[in-house]
């Protein structure tokens, strides 16, 4: 391929093959694919929202960008989007559709066309994980284009995420459908963390990202049924040809769904649950993340997201399109949760190297890590940091990363360097029981199971976000700041015995359990207040 003249490279858009691939020969050049192009926000750095000074006010006192305002104010320029449009038709590609708020252009194409546009030879890699089109090196692109493109998606096509849950191995000779003995319904989980009783989500909306497998209606309903409630309001949308596809398979990402829809449905069950599919790609996942945020029919408040990899899996510019994404949520008052990742502190590195999952380690998401959780009704008897790598069943993700630097929020939380030195981003901020010996009750492909996992703590306390802003009669939105003030965190039950195989939970913030598990009550309570100056005890009394 001859270099074309005044183009530059894309930063941060270097990728190296999957661990453990092999190259099999070149991609199809007639091969059709589409492309999802991220543009810059039409808003200057300085007049985009300061987000830590907006998080470090009480949800009384925040004020966030309606999603009419967001777009019109920093969405992307019509000029950006026209000369996007120019150097997709100098190419041969197409431009399928534009989304201003998003900050996205489709293109579509083949493969040869793709290949000149970007300069980039695409190949077929075989991996343990599957067939995929893959690519090394950078992106390169006009020097007319410098500055506007944030991020070029979809041209690699590898599976990007795992989901982060663990089933609990069942009893035999159970036939029908019925909630298996020895694990928690989600209820039971909510009784014991104290979540507000007289609340059910009503008014209020929840995304939930997926990325395979579906889920069944007459798993639902049987589930719920099971619950004596009323199958909640569930609608799918699809994202880059996604679908609710059952495989039928629980331990495949069914089990996923079926657990992420079950928990957020069964705490906040008067909530309508938006489930986004997409195909596991970066182009797929980001797709799915803005869809949700920028989506004008549903209108999420907050977010679950159970799927996440090493931050060694992912390139520069996904990770910084899928964060500055996060801070357009924030703007908007839009709180995300992510699980941590199950593999204890490696997050599953081969070499055993301490890191950690991405988007957890997003600083604009809330980090969800996991525990093991003793309890009968609201009585804690014991909890402590999910650990359960000595016989192979997984333990809590954490640490800190290498990606991101550390918070203005974090500065006090005594979070150690990462494994560079530096000083970095920690993993959790809060935490959930998770262990899948003392898991959840759920129904997936017609079997009741016992499922763990901190795949399961993103969609508790994402459930727990929808009783709060309905409650408040708002968002909270952004929801890390407040976490670190020391109102909200004394109201969690901090776990300070065990360990993820790396670090060791200890009392404060700690890179197994965050901050902690909620008390939803008290939570609500702190959250309540009208100004920042009021105390706990003060905004209980009504003062």
């Amino acid at each position: 391929m001859t270099p074309q003249k005044n183009r530059i490279s894309l930063p941060h858009s270097d990728r190296a093959p999957m661990a453990g691939a092999r190259r099999i020969g070149p991609a199809d050049l007639k091969q059709r694919i589409e492309v999802t192009v991220v543009l810059r926000r039409r808003s200057k750095p300085n007049e985009f929202p300061k987000i830590n000074v907006l998080g470090a006010r009480l949800p009384k006192e925040r004020k966030h960008l309606s999603r009419e305002d967001f777009a019109s104010a920093h969405g992307a320029h019509p000029d950006d989007i026209a000369r996007v449009q120019k150097f997709a038709s100098a190419f041969g590609l197409e431009v399928v559709s534009t989304n201003p708020a998003r900050r996205s252009v489709t293109l579509a194409g083949t493969v040869e066309a793709f290949s000149r546009a970007f300069e980039v030879e695409l190949s077929r890699y075989q991996h343990p994980r599957g067939t995929y089109r893959g690519r090394t090196g950078p992106l390169t692109i006009p020097v007319e284009l410098s500055g506007v493109l944030e991020g070029v998606f979809g041209l690699d096509d590898r599976p990007q995420a795992q989901p982060h849950f663990r089933i609990r191995k069942k009893p035999t000779g159970q036939a029908q459908p019925r909630l298996q003995q020895g694990g928690y319904d989600p209820t039971q989980v909510a009784q014991a963390y104290d979540f507000p009783a007289v609340l059910d989500g009503s008014g209020q909306s929840i995304a939930v990202l997926e990325l395979g497998g579906g889920y069944n209606q007459a798993d639902l309903d049987a589930f719920f049924a099971n619950l004596r409630v009323a199958t909640p309001q569930i609608s799918t949308i699809s994202v880059d040809g996604g679908s609710n596809a059952p495989t039928g398979d629980p331990s495949g990402p069914d089990g996923e769904v079926e657990l992420d829809v079950e928990i957020a449905g069964a705490i906040a069950p008067k909530a309508q649950i938006g489930v986004y599919f997409a195909p596991n790609t970066d182009q797929g996942f980001l797709d799915a993340l803005t869809t949700a945020i920028h989506d004008t029919n549903l209108r999420p408040s907050v977010i679950s997201i159970s799927w996440g990899g090493p931050e060694s899996s992912w390139t520069q510019q996904a990770m910084n399109a899928f964060d500055s994404a996060c801070q357009d949520a924030a703007v908007m008052g839009i709180t995300i949760f992510a699980a941590s990742g199950d593999n204890g502190a490696t997050d599953g590195d081969p070499n055993g190297i301490l890191t950690v999952d991405f988007p957890a380690s997003s600083p604009h998401i809330t980090g969800c890590g996991g525990t093991k959780l003793t309890a009968s009704g609201n009585t804690i008897t014991d909890e402590e940091a999910w650990n359960e790598l000595t016989q192979n069943e997984g333990a809590t993700g954490g640490g800190v990363s290498q990606v991101f630097a550390l918070p203005t929020w974090q500065q006090n939380a005594n979070v150690p360097n990462s494994p560079n030195g530096q000083p970095g981003r920690g993993v959790p901020d809060v935490a959930g029981d998770a262990d899948p010996t003392t898991g959840y009750n759920v129904i997936v492909d017609g079997s009741a199971t016992v499922i763990g996992g901190t795949s399961a703590v993103a969609p508790l306390w994402a459930g727990l976000t929808a009783l709060v802003n309905q409650s408040l009669k708002q968002a909270i939105g952004f929801l890390n700041p407040l976490l670190y003030s020391p109102n909200v965190e004394n109201t969690l039950n901090d776990i300070s015995q065990g360990s993820n195989g790396g670090y060791n939970a200890a009392p404060g913030w700690d890179p197994c359990t965050g901050l902690g598990t909620p008390d939803g009550t008290k939570l609500l309570t702190a959250l309540s207040a009208q100004s920042a100056g009021q105390t706990i005890g003060q905004a209980a009394a009504g003062t």
